[in-house]
């Protein structure tokens, strides 16, 4: 029966090649000719002006998006948009013009609906735009895609998505096109759609240029100039225009114009071929027939203009360009097809569709689209000069991001903050090594697939590993490391001591073998008795855990001018005692957190700041936006290997590897010393953990770190030390009530909704950015509050686990959702930590008050099952059987007197 089916799909195969589907797209041809509607042909052409406020480079979909919105917001006639060729003519004219609103993340989730309430503005007012509310039909073939639907359709509520779980057999009356006999189920969300992206760049560019905007076709952007840091003109084929804004909108031309300046800005895209194949008009196909999404086929299909229009993302694509040459031309960027590599696609378009093997095929079309290392969008300024902005790296779905991105990136411009919270999509989350070419050609090969492939909790990319290495990490994968990666860095996410590879006597290339962390799970993960095994050495014995990859960076001056630029930075008052160690936010002006970090007062003109590993280019970009001449900055983080050891023998242990005094009285918690470890010297020891546990983070010059790692495992044999990954990390840190900056913390949140108001210092002498947004926020009431949340009724064996997102419901309704979560090994239980809001009868947000939270009943929707949960305001007290008085003391949320404050403020 097998063969036969495969004899059957073979016959089919060569016939559509008989057909004449291997005829390469012929949409090129016309599309130079259509898009000469841009400019009117009776109307002289524009010359390039000497000077505008913001030059915008590429004319497709997204730059028309962000000149239409900085012409909404009066500066059309100070913008000048500039393309090379024709506008609409680049990767445009042949996206598939799919809209849906379900994304990875809220914000993108938030910036697709945007764009989606343009384009019904525009057509209400007579714009064309092709938009088309035809639904979405998302299918599974896995209990674990039904699991991953399941957790969408709670998230739902969050997110204000409509969309419902339907049954195959709904699925077919939904379309009856597809053969159901294989699946689970599906998910059906009406308000997705379709829409012409071409026809949108046309719109967009017309309401553009009534407002005032300049467009100048064939004019090649060459050079972009900047002074002091700051973008001051654009040099073009058609001469020089003086700007003080410039906007990266090239697409797949995005990385190659990032070289035009000096920096070069690192745009990091890299091509792969895509494909969308075509059928001739088919008799009576319904217009309204949904998009059809087979992820588990790495499939989907949708009506077009009578026809069928497929694609899909391949598991391993097939990188383009590969010698780094970039075509100038979009004629020259369309390739031949390769029909070995479309097979996988085609096979399951045909086994979803089987009428498809009867239809007449017009054209297979390959044409590269450019995807970002981690698979998101690349927006927002620069790090390396000032008002260069980008808004790219949109892969096939530049219509879904176009609205909202446009605008967020027009508000950024004119306003110098944006109404999203955008931190995951800027582009200051890349480093150098995420823009070397060579990266970027393997890296492809598994990002389009990431589109519909399963994702599981904690993914992590097989290439472009091992890059970024401490120096001990051939004794971390010796003890059983199994890595994750941040930044390029390779940390441990656990250990298996008892793991050995048969290939550790006889390294590959020279290359020491490694094991790459997995999870492949939505509930009890295979890795959950390694992570209680270091858990526990953490809290009762000795842990050991290399904290390298924290960004580390010092600040210095001649005289103080290093404490007034960081007490301008800083909420807290950070002119502490030399010695000392603050934690404190860096607010913007709104009083989010642009970063959380630990400052260590070095000297009295010298800093060393501890931030989250995923800002070291991001914080970095924030704080010499604000630093003056007079202060020095630099990024030490490669200098130094950072090993953490802690738990209630981390002091005694310590004690005999150094001359220095640990005792409480002579280096109490929170404060820095410089001491000897063994025979090594210059060791920067600070009595702080990031999890609350008693101990020590040693910043270890390099060439030392083999020393003093070697000396430490050899003394903490006698007290049981363990190594710990960060999945263990994880565990303490929620179970302590710990937020992390990019995890718990954004670019919205303030200390004051996070439990954090005694960190901030209003009555410090000097003002600080986002003093008087926090001080407003003090006076009216916080809108949300943070909180832990410990479910009671879940049985971590058998349920499913929850792994961010998840909705919290007080009293049965919805409150907010979780952002960080983890088994609690004390607790015995699973815990959230979240935000909640108190919303009126209208959905509009109140002020929530100590008693609301703690008055309600809580439960917490864990992929459509809800579970009941206790609500903590407050650090909880771990039992131990070594309590200490330090280790008791010090509470990351809430002191006490946060409650009664903000309690009384808001009465």
């Amino acid at each position: 029966m097998l063969v036969s089916v495969m004899l059957h799909r073979q016959r089919i195969l060569h016939s559509l090649v008989a057909k004449g589907l291997c005829r390469r797209c012929s949409r090129s041809q016309s599309t130079a000719a259509s898009v000469s509607q841009i400019q009117d042909e009776n109307s002289p052409p524009v010359s390039l002006p000497k000077e505008a406020r913001v030059v915008v480079c590429g004319g497709g979909v997204m730059g028309a998006a962000v000149a239409y919105h900085l012409a909404e917001l009066g500066w059309g006639p100070q913008t000048v948009l500039l393309d090379k060729g024709r506008c609409g003519g680049g990767t445009t004219w042949h996206l598939p013009g799919l809209v849906g609103v379900f994304k990875p993340s809220l914000t993108q989730v938030k910036l697709t609906q945007s764009s989606v309430q343009l384009y019904k503005e525009m057509e209400a007012r007579g714009l064309h735009t092709g938009w088309k509310q035809c639904g979405s039909l998302c299918i599974a073939r896995s209990r674990d895609r039904m699991t991953v639907f399941r957790r969408m359709k709670a998230q739902a509520i969050s997110w204000n998505i409509e969309c419902d779980l339907v049954t195959p057999e709904e699925a077919s009356k939904l379309c009856p096109l597809i053969a159901v006999d294989d699946l689970q189920g599906g998910l059906w969300i009406p308000g997705d759609g379709v829409a012409d992206p071409y026809q949108i760049c046309l719109s967009l560019m017309s309401v553009a240029k009534q407002g005032g905007v300049q467009v100048i076709e064939d004019c090649a952007v060459q050079q972009i100039l900047n002074q002091n840091g700051r973008v001051v003109a654009v040099g073009t084929s058609k001469g020089m225009v003086e700007c003080q804004y410039f906007v990266n909108c090239g697409g797949f031309w995005a990385r190659k114009i990032g070289k035009m300046s000096e920096p070069h800005v690192k745009v990091p895209l890299h091509a792969c071929e895509h494909y969308y194949l075509h059928t001739k008009p088919i008799s009576g196909l319904d217009p309204m027939t949904p998009v059809v999404r087979d992820q588990d086929g790495h499939i989907y299909f949708r009506e077009y203009e009578g026809r069928l229009l497929a694609g899909g993302f391949e598991p391993v694509a097939k990188p383009a360009f590969e010698d780094g040459t970039i075509p100038d031309s979009s004629a020259d960027r369309l390739l031949p097809e390769d029909w070995d590599h479309f097979h996988v696609l085609l096979e399951q378009m045909l086994h979803r569709v089987p009428s498809l093997g009867e239809a007449v095929l017009e054209r297979l079309c390959n044409g590269p689209e450019a995807f970002s290392p981690d698979c998101k969008w690349i927006v927002g300024e620069a790090p390396e000069i000032q008002n260069y902005f980008v808004a790219a790296g949109m892969k096939t779905i530049g219509i879904s991001a176009a609205g909202g991105v446009g605008r967020a990136t027009a508000e950024l411009i004119v306003n110098g903050s944006s109404s999203y919270d955008m931190y995951e999509l800027d582009i200051s989350r890349f480093l150098g090594l995420h823009n070397n070419r060579k990266f970027l050609r393997d890296r492809v090969k598994e990002v389009p697939g990431m589109h519909y492939g399963l994702i599981y909790p904690f993914h992590e990319f097989q290439t472009g590993r091992n890059l970024r290495m401490s120096p001990i990490y051939p004794k971390l994968r010796e003890a059983g490391a199994v890595f994750g990666q941040v930044m390029g860095y390779e940390r441990p996410s656990w250990f298996d001591p008892n793991y050995k590879s048969e290939s550790d006597s006889d390294p590959r290339e020279g290359l020491h073998p490694y094991r790459i962390a997995y999870t492949n799970t939505f509930g009890k993960p295979h890795w959950f008795d390694f992570v209680s095994d270091e858990y526990s050495a953490c809290r009762e014995q000795v842990g050991i855990s290399d904290y390298s990859s924290f960004t580390k960076i010092d600040f210095w001056s001649k005289g103080t001018e290093v404490v007034d630029c960081l007490q301008y930075l800083c909420s807290n008052d950070v002119d502490i005692p030399v010695g000392g160690i603050i934690h404190t936010g860096m607010q913007n002006k709104n009083g989010g957190y642009e970063n959380d970090c630990s400052l260590a007062r070095l000297a009295e003109n010298h800093y060393m700041m501890i931030a989250p590993t995923i800002q070291q280019t991001r914080c970095k970009a924030w704080i010499q936006r604000h630093l003056p001449n007079s202060v020095s900055l630099s990024d030490v983080t490669s200098m130094y290997t950072a090993i953490c050891v802690m738990g209630p023998f981390s002091r005694i242990l310590m004690s005999e590897l150094t001359d220095t005094d640990l005792s409480p009285k002579s280096f109490p918690f929170f404060t820095f010393k410089e001491l000897d470890v063994g025979l090594a010297n210059g060791i920067r020891a600070m009595n702080i953990t990031h999890t609350g546990e008693l101990g020590y983070v040693l910043y270890i010059p390099n060439e030392f770190a083999l020393h003093v790692y070697s000396q430490l495992i050899e003394a903490g044999r006698k007290y049981g030390m363990q190594h710990a990954g960060y999945y263990a990390m994880r565990c303490l840190r929620v179970e302590r009530f710990f937020a992390f900056w990019g995890q718990d913390l954004d670019t919205t949140t303030t200390p004051l909704e996070c439990g954090r108001f005694w960190r901030v210092k209003f009555d410090k002498d000097m003002d600080f950015i986002g003093r008087d947004a926090l001080m407003k926020q003090r006076d009216e009431g916080v809108k949300r509050m943070y909180v832990q949340l410990i479910l009671q009724d879940h049985d971590h064996e058998v349920d499913m686990w929850p792994w961010g997102s998840e909705p919290i419901y007080r009293d049965g309704k919805y409150v907010g959702a979780t952002t960080t979560t983890g088994y609690g090994f004390t607790f015995r239980k699973q815990v959230c930590l979240g935000f909640i809001q108190n919303f009126d009868s209208k959905g509009r947000a109140q002020v929530v008050t100590p008693e609301y939270v703690t008055s309600g009943e809580y439960e917490v929707d864990v992929a459509g099952i809800r579970y009941t949960a206790k609500v903590n305001l407050h650090s909880p007290n771990l039992p131990t059987k070594y309590p200490d008085k330090e280790r008791l003391a010090y509470r990351a949320t809430r002191d006490g007197i946060d409650d009664i404050v903000i309690s009384s403020r808001s009465k």
